[in-house]
């Protein structure tokens, strides 16, 4: 039996017992990320880098020189899984500066969301020079449209594979550990607890995004559904919506039009209004 199918076994039968109980370890195992190792073709550019350590102890990596790039990794993700980006980008002339979001890598804490992840781009933007552009990826995209909310300021902003709404987020991980209703219902009221904000306003129809933006999303993601980067681009009125055959959900970050998309942006470029590839 996989461990998932004996966590939802579990999780069906006391769910219904002790909800409350159940769904504040799901709560805990939701906010608790694992941290993995890099890969062998992360390493060289790993060693290149320059590790910052910002306020609170807020960990990061930095590359090139010229306007700020701020790049967000996603959810138990890593700076050099935008390896190729981050290539593609000092050979064009900018500083790019890579965050270790809370409680990955060797930022503090021990416990992560969407939220945090925002208020660390914050601090992080406090101690840099005025961003050219920030890129996030999965979380890391959600929590750059959270953070400009919040006001981050940045001259154009990428999200690439990242959610719409985060209900949606917490009612697929309850469907993934099989939570039944009861348990499900306190769950998603302990993580809006946990956030310290309704989970309403972490909706992108209720954002105000008035930079320039690109919203890239392979077709194939299972992580995350395409649909979602429809729901971004409706309430982004200058963005431009990249869909993708294939990339999935990580694989994306090295496609080539992704990268010649966002030098693009970045260049003060046009990109057509939807591009299937």
């Amino acid at each position: 039996m996989s461990a998932l199918k004996w966590i939802r076994g579990v999780n069906g039968t006391l769910g219904r017992l002790a909800p409350q109980t159940v769904a504040n370890k799901m709560r805990r195992a939701f906010m608790t990320p694992r941290n993995h190792p890099p890969r062998d073709w992360e390493l060289p550019l790993l060693a290149q880098s320059e590790r910052m350590t910002l306020r609170f102890g807020l960990s990061a990596l930095r590359w090139g020189q010229g306007p700020a790039v701020l790049l967000m990794h996603g959810w138990e993700g890593r700076p050099t899984q935008f390896a190729s980006l981050i290539t593609a980008l000092v050979g064009a002339g900018y500083s790019v500066i890579a965050l270790e979001g809370p409680a990955h890598g060797r930022s503090p804490g021990r416990e992560a969301h969407v939220l945090l992840f925002a208020r660390a781009m914050l601090e992080a933007a406090a101690e840099l020079p005025p961003l050219h552009a920030v890129v996030g990826h999965s979380m890391g995209g959600a929590s750059a449209m959270l953070a400009v909310q919040l006001g981050l300021r940045t001259e154009s902003l990428v999200s690439i594979a990242a959610p719409s709404r985060f209900l949606d987020v917490l009612r697929g991980f309850a469907g993934v550990v099989g939570l039944p209703a009861r348990a499900r219902s306190a769950f998603i009221q302990q993580v809006e607890f946990s956030l310290g904000m309704p989970l309403k306003h972490l909706d992108v129809a209720h954002y105000q995004m008035n930079m320039p933006g690109l919203i890239v999303h392979a077709e194939d993601d299972t992580f995350v559904p395409v649909k979602a980067s429809q729901m971004i681009h409706e309430a982004w009125f200058d963005s431009r919506l990249m869909r993708l055959e294939q990339g999935g959900h990580q694989k994306v970050l090295a496609d080539p039009r992704v990268i010649e998309g966002v030098l693009a942006l970045l260049a003060g470029s046009r990109l057509p209004e939807r591009q299937t590839a």
